[in-house]
């Protein structure tokens, strides 16, 4: 420890009168310390202050720049360092070393500034102000060894992942970088190939979540790059499939973005693509063509066009899947396709295979988003039919009490799904219901919900309205009677909100005359 003490102290008096022997001497020194405790090293040179020196240490004259690059490599192992290394105005320099032609120097490099910007949110932003997009990119183009690629792809994915330098690549001409590759790799069944075509199509990707990059790159659907991501969902190529569908997804963001595309037929490439998944059972490739089907049906104008496209069948075939993330998208894509549809909705709420599937997935306690999504379609079922049928179906395939138990969720939307569902209900199979309604404690929770000060408004208008509707079923009249609703309805007359305050009026009056 104090010779590492003594180093420090010498690396300052030689880094300024630069007396190169006893410099590369104490740089070795430096390098073994971090080797045996990186930590505590890191700390230590972080208090001498040493760092603010390195620049200087690291331009293209310096003989020692490999190792002074190499020693940032390492203190940015630490969370901690990332900051200081910024601060200590190290970015710039490092970004100019990458015009190097000696490989330990681009090596180094390329370490030290990937670690300073591995998951440091602040770093980021510092290199969004350098050009280190361009400079990267330029270095990238002249590239044509492997590992070399592959080291400054580790330095671009992170930085990618910062909009305003997404912004960067792709004006400094990346995607067409990234495209080439695609095409020379595609065929090729080399290890080192196979990596890079995955590392370019994955980087791609990445570039298409910012939404300014995305737009730039969509060009109205007539880019090139959109027109050649297009040219990878039928390839036979998983990992391009795969980039091709999740690519689509990201395009599809906005309800231009998607009615352009579900125009030109984009709709029946992602189907053909399900279609050679559904046996050998790709997770990732078919989540990700369903990721991208479910936001095209967001625009209203593209629900009718997919579903006499047969996109319902499509998705529909991958009912079985065991697999939660395929499970989930398919549900999201159903929830989305048959919003404001009404034969759709009555036609999939019909279907007693999927009213089953729905009803065993309301109870997949171990996967939330699994759940919510399915008691969400069964509510959306009935409230986009309105139909007696699909209600008969969900009473049959024992659905109501998941609906029941959704009016309690944390989530408002979801609460209010679930009483508008319950109160059509009610107002057309009463009948039918009336045993579930009663066994799942609708009225109990009804008043729990209505006393509780917490509720949102809409949900206590809601959970009025459906008092009334449930006033029909003499069973359910008579447990409205016994929890003394008058009491706490009355109390809503003077709710702040004037539909709350309105409907209160009409139940408690509905509630006196019945009684």
């Amino acid at each position: 420890a104090d010779s590492l003490s003594d180093t420090l102290k010498k690396l300052k008096i030689t880094a300024v009168d630069r007396t190169e022997d006893s410099l590369e001497g104490c740089l070795d020194c430096l390098l073994q310390a971090l080797a045996q405790n990186n930590t505590e090293t890191s700390e230590k040179i972080q208090a001498s202050g040493i760092l603010q020196l390195f620049a200087s240490l690291l331009t293209p004259q310096s003989s020692c720049k490999a190792k002074v690059a190499n020693i940032i490599a390492e203190v940015a192992k630490n969370e901690f360092m990332r900051i200081p290394c910024v601060d200590a105005g190290l970015i710039s320099p490092l970004v100019q070393l990458l015009n190097s032609k000696d490989q330990e120097v681009l090596l180094q490099t390329g370490r030290a500034l990937g670690n300073i910007c591995y998951d440091s949110q602040s770093s980021k932003e510092q290199f969004a102000s350098t050009n280190i997009a361009e400079e990267l990119v330029k270095l990238f183009k002249k590239q044509i060894e492997h590992d070399k690629r592959e080291m400054i792809f580790e330095v671009l994915a992170p930085l990618a992942e910062n909009d305003a330098i997404k912004l960067q690549l792709v004006e400094a001409g990346l995607v067409e970088c990234l495209l080439e590759i695609v095409q020379q790799k595609v065929d090729s069944d080399k290890e080192d190939d196979i990596t890079e075509l995955k590392t370019g199509s994955d980087l791609m990707v990445l570039l298409l979540l910012g939404d300014e990059s995305m737009q730039k790159l969509f060009e109205g659907g007539k880019g090139s790059v959109f027109q050649r991501v297009l040219s990878w969902i039928p390839s036979n190529n998983h990992q391009l499939q795969l980039a091709g569908a999740l690519a689509i997804a990201n395009f599809a963001r906005n309800d231009g973005n998607c009615i352009h595309m579900v125009d030109n037929g984009i709709v029946e490439k992602l189907m053909d693509l399900l279609d050679r998944h559904v046996e050998d059972g790709n997770v990732t490739v078919q989540h990700a063509a369903l990721s991208a089907l479910r936001n095209l049906a967001i625009p209203v104008i593209n629900k009718a066009k997919m579903l006499s496209a047969g996109v319902t069948e499509a998705v529909l075939k991958f009912l079985k899947s065991e697999m939660p993330p395929v499970q989930f998208k398919l549900l999201g894509t159903l929830r989305m396709l048959i919003d404001a549809q009404a034969e759709a909705a009555e036609q999939l709420g019909k279907n007693v295979k999927l009213v089953e599937r729905l009803v065993e997935w309301c109870e997949a306690k171990d996967h939330a988003g699994v759940m919510g999504e399915s008691n969400r379609l069964l509510s959306a079922l009935i409230r986009h039919s309105k139909s007696k049928d699909v209600i008969k179906t969900i009473v049959q395939s024992g659905g109501i009490k998941h609906l029941v138990t959704m009016a309690t969720s944390e989530h408002v939307i979801m609460q209010n799904e679930a009483l508008v569902a319950l109160a059509l209900i009610a107002a057309l199979e009463l009948g039918t219901a009336e045993k579930d309604l009663e066994s799942a404690k609708l009225v109990q929770i009804l008043h729990r919900l209505l006393a509780d000060e917490r509720s949102a408004p809409e949900i206590k208008y809601n959970s009025m309205v459906l008092i009334c509707a449930l006033m029909g079923s003499e069973s359910l009249h008579k447990e409205v009677q016994d929890l003394a609703f008058l009491d706490v309805v009355s109390k809503l007359r003077s709710h702040e909100n004037k539909s709350v305050a309105q409907q209160a009026s009409l139940t408690e009056q509905r509630l006196t005359v019945e009684s």
